[in-house]
């Protein structure tokens, strides 16, 4: 494993900067057998427990978050396949994702966001044995590479679907790259659907009012926060080296590495309960959000200005913070962080 956290700690910041799939630092996943951490040993895969899969996460994104964001992505499509109950796909899909031969993503933000209230983002209609799609998923990390998308549309009675989406079927289209401030290597794009014909078999849920929210794979999990505790890692061990010949440093090194410890306490008792509350996840991403904001704060201001040049990580770990303020961020936890920053600081204010 350490090899693997070196090699991907040495591309982070190209996987960072670069709209360029990170091929060195995904090869080193596949060759330690962390592409099959999520997939069950009958397909193949290791079969991780949820306290082992957390712990190997958070390694994985202190040592280049780009790769672990698309790891997390892939991850969240094959428990979709995994949990769907749909056996012959299972056997189909997730042994080559298991070996890394194949790749696939989630493109199911247009079930979770603002856009589900307004027309469809991507609509679904009844076409004989098939189901025809029509429109477009928003945010698609890693959707060049894609072999399969896992995506949700909507019928006209508001009932939505889950499916797995060939990414070669007619009609199915990947735009440019999005022009992001940090993970550009994730190749996060929107994906067009017109006039697709998808055949039955590759339904993984639904109809149903709510698909989402059906089987083990719905939202508020635990793995967005361990993420957001991962990145913070990098932050304190840099400040813990650095007050080695800075003792001025330590205090505030011991203060947010015993914050991280914490967390990481709570995160893990969590995920040995039966279910995860939308509450409890929330109040520990909030937490996890803080957290992550102060450590890289802290780094970059330990740097002084070499950690305003882009050589330096510490400005790569500054950049990469403010994604989890968009990145799947309940509404519960958006707004403990407005409260934050509006009060934050009044202590230094005259």
């Amino acid at each position: 494993m350490d090899a693997t956290l070196t090699t991907l700690a040495d591309h982070a910041n190209a996987a960072d900067a670069e709209p360029v799939w990170p091929a060195a630092s995904w090869a080193a996943l596949r060759e330690a057998g962390v592409l099959g951490w999520a997939i069950p040993c009958e397909f193949g895969g290791a079969g991780l427990g949820s306290l082992e899969l957390l712990a190997g996460s958070e390694r994985l994104a202190g040592a280049c978050l780009t790769t672990c964001f698309i790891l997390s992505q892939r991850d969240a499509a094959v428990r979709r396949i995994r949990d769907s109950g749909n056996e012959s796909l299972g056997r189909e899909l997730l042994p080559p994702l298991a070996r890394g031969e194949t790749f696939t993503t989630v493109g199911l933000s247009q079930l979770t966001t603002s856009r589900q209230h307004t027309k469809p983002a991507l609509a679904a209609r009844p076409d004989g044995s098939a189901v025809a799609l029509d429109g477009f998923m928003p945010w698609v990390t890693g959707a060049p590479q894609a072999d399969y998308f896992i995506t949700g549309a909507v019928l006209d009675d508001g009932r939505q679907i889950l499916a797995a989406l060939p990414a070669d079927l007619a009609g199915v289209t990947v735009g440019r790259p999005l022009d992001l401030m940090a993970l550009e290597g994730s190749l996060t794009a929107e994906v067009r659907c017109d006039g697709v014909r998808l055949d039955r078999r590759w339904l993984l849920a639904g109809p149903a009012e709510k698909v989402m929210a059906t089987g083990r794979g719905g939202t508020g999990g635990l793995e967005t926060s361990c993420l957001a505790l991962g990145l913070p890692g990098a932050a304190v061990d840099y400040l813990t080296a650095e007050a080695a010949s800075r003792p001025e440093l330590r205090k505030g090194a011991d203060q947010l590495e015993k914050s991280r410890q914490l967390l990481r306490q709570e995160m893990h008792q969590l995920a040995r309960q039966a279910g995860v509350t939308a509450d409890a996840a929330a109040a520990l991403r909030a937490r996890a959000n803080s957290l992550v904001l102060r450590a890289t704060q802290a780094a970059l201001t330990a740097a002084k200005g070499a950690g305003f040049l882009r050589s330096h990580p510490a400005q790569r770990w500054a950049r990469q913070a403010l994604f989890f303020l968009v990145w799947s961020c309940p509404r519960p936890a958006a707004e403990a962080m407005l409260s934050y920053f509006s009060s934050a600081g009044d202590d230094l204010c005259p």
